[in-house]
């Protein structure tokens, strides 16, 4: 794979991530209906298989076909490869299947409330964690608002630096603070300039000169520059402290021009990008990306003043790494950073020079609230102006609304149990939650027999309570390869039996490889601290139940899962990934077997947490 081994290398995103996810971050996503957070991962200690019964292991792995499948579409960027791309796509999504490496559940529905004293814009399909609030308000004259705050609710977040920053609750709050060149405003999924005042793309499509906006200025004083892009951009690929180097570096991303060192390594400052004068960038890139822009929105791409924290060579820096990390932030967006407790609360205040419209309120806070019985409490208690609805709490015929011309359905929700009837938006959004598996710690014929036993419309209308559609591919199906077609067939051919609660298959599956009910295989799963996906958990144990699998749960905050996921301290566990553009490498990205290796995260690799990379040598089990 040459420099795609090294440090430089980071593999297309993941989580979004998700994720995922991700995800993701900030391209790995948080769940918006209280079900959980997302962003997925993987991990390995080594490539010892778990042992079977007998101590003896077959190995059967799909994990060469899903690392060639990516190496083909890294190697097959350009607008003429397509259809060479589509079809590795779908081999990725095979090799996942037929591995059972990840279990997609549901796309979601994301679906926010919230009270009559706010006023905000609507956001679309790629999601709430890209609305930026300059333009909300709230009405102070009533009896409920006191201040001129937004208080909404938020998962638990990892960061407020942009390089770092892999899931949607920290990018929530980095959206208000940051911005980019361009960007989707309010999650609408068409591209805006943001901090661009104009762009212009060579004829070759490989040269993008960008004609910065005038008269912005950063939170901590001085205007923005071209320089100050250029050292934003290269912070993003040299900082060993970014989790987003790829998308700089890589012909599946942006693939911006560099050298490399022996090891492979981005040579500092060799970026193509030029700095023409104060108010101009000229970027060139290695071969044409029709989604250079789309990339360039994600919010690693975020522009802070040159040299303002020195992590990269030669820069002193103003703040250290962990200040960057935690409070000095120093963006151009609407809002500047107050505080941020970890696990309680964050805030920011309204920027009183901010370039754009607004701010229109004195500032946002974000309580952290993972508990569903504290979350109803909030926002009953009408603490929360803005806020979702855990599933447990939450009752589909409480809705009436109708579709706009975007596909959202907007309209009211109630009553509430303190009786009140709030706001309603419900969003399709580009996402998917799933369950996956340490490979090495997890036999196949076990991750199969849970796919067996998995009955995805029962789960929608039992435990999601409708709020979704049941997943059988990671990549959702607007989003699928090869058209809506294409993904009837691949739901024709769900080798798992779809629908349907088959413990026959699961037992023989089981007993095939050794497990049976009275000596089963034992595995621990690991869900959001969230009722619905423990009530998930509930029904996969009792289904399993006497297959050859004896299943203990328990929960973990969003944060947790993704560092216990890094450190590959998950055996079976519950993620998500939100798209944060319309693109399937975005997501697949993260089952390429080597960007699945848990020992080098989260520094090196980025994908699920897998350890799917023991499949390589032929041993996945």
């Amino acid at each position: 794979m040459s420099d795609k081994d090294s440090l430089s290398r980071r593999t297309f995103l993941k989580a979004t991530g998700g994720t995922a996810g991700a995800v993701a971050i900030a391209g790995c996503g948080d769940s918006g209906n209280g079900n959980g957070n997302g962003n997925g991962n993987g991990n390995g200690d080594d490539d010892t298989p778990t042992a079977t019964p007998e101590d003896e292991t077959v190995y059967t792995t799909e994990a060469p076909k899903a690392q060639e499948a990516w190496e083909t579409v890294e190697n097959n960027p350009g607008p003429d490869a397509e259809d060479i791309r589509t079809e590795a796509f779908v081999e990725i999504e095979e090799a996942v299947r037929d591995d059972m490496v990840l279990l997609p559940l549901y796309h979601e529905l994301t679906e926010w409330f919230w009270y009559d004293w706010v006023d905000m814009p609507k956001f679309g399909s790629l999601g709430i964690h890209r609305l930026q609030h300059n333009t909300t308000t709230v009405d102070t004259s009533s009896d409920e608002k006191d201040e001129n705050v937004l208080v909404m609710i938020n998962g638990t977040m990892s960061t407020i630096d942009p390089i770092r920053s892999d899931d949607t609750a920290s990018g929530r709050v980095i959206q208000q603070m940051y911005e980019n060149l361009v960007n989707y405003i309010n999650g609408n999924p068409e591209i805006e300039n943001q901090l661009a005042d104009s762009i212009e793309v060579s004829d070759d499509g490989l040269t993008y000169t960008f004609n910065l906006k005038q008269g912005v200025t950063f939170h901590g004083g001085g205007e923005m520059t071209a320089a100050d892009v250029k050292y934003s951009m290269r912070r993003l690929a040299e900082s060993p402290n970014s989790v987003r180097a790829n998308f700089v570096l890589d012909s599946g991303f942006l693939g911006v021009e560099h050298e490399t060192d022996d090891e492979g390594n981005v040579v500092p400052d060799s970026l193509a990008l030029e700095v023409v004068d104060d108010y101009t960038l000229e970027m060139t890139i290695q071969t044409p990306q029709p989604a250079a822009l789309d990339i360039l929105a994600y919010d690693a791409f975020g522009v802070m003043p040159e040299g303002y924290v020195g992590d990269v060579e030669g820069y002193d820096g103003e703040v250290t790494a962990d200040e960057i990390n935690n409070e000095a932030e120093n963006g151009t967006g609407p809002f500047e950073f107050e505080e941020w407790a970890s696990a309680d609360f964050a805030e920011v205040t309204a920027y009183g020079d901010y370039h754009g419209d607004g701010p229109e309120l004195d500032g946002i806070r974000w309580s952290i609230i993972e508990d569903d019985n504290a979350h109803q409490t909030a926002y009953l208690e009408r603490n929360l102006d803005l806020f979702t609805i855990p599933t447990s709490f939450y009752n589909p015929d409480n809705v009436d609304a109708e579709e706009d011309d975007q596909g959202r359905d907007a309209g009211t929700y109630g009553p509430l149990e303190n009786g009140d009837t709030v706001n309603y938006l419900g969003v399709p959004t580009l996402s998917v939650f799933y369950v996956a598996f340490n490979v090495p710690q997890v036999p196949k014929a076990v991750r199969q027999s849970v796919a067996y036993v998995t009955h995805h419309q029962e789960l929608i209308d039992q435990v999601f309570k409708g709020r979704g559609a049941p997943a059988f591919s990671f990549t959702p199906p607007g989003m699928w390869p090869t058209g809506p077609d294409g993904y009837n067939q691949w739901v024709d051919n769900w080798p798992y039996s779809r629908n349907e609660t088959d413990r026959e298959s699961a037992t023989q599956t089981l007993n095939d490889a050794g497990f049976t009910a009275d000596e089963p295989f034992d595995m621990t799963l690991t869900t959001y601290d969230s009722e619905v996906f423990q009530e998930f958990g509930r029904l996969t144990r009792d289904k399993l139940d006497g297959t050859g699998i004896s299943l203990e749960l328990e929960t973990a905050p969003f944060n947790t899962l993704i560092s216990r996921g890094e450190e590959g301290d998950l055996e079976f566990y519950s993620l998500g990934w939100i798209w944060s553009w319309v693109d399937p490498a975005y997501g697949l990205f993260g089952f390429e077997p080597e960007n699945t290796d848990t020992s080098t995260m989260p520094a090196e690799t980025d994908g699920y947490y897998l350890d799917w990379q023991v499949g390589l040598e032929g041993s996945d089990e």
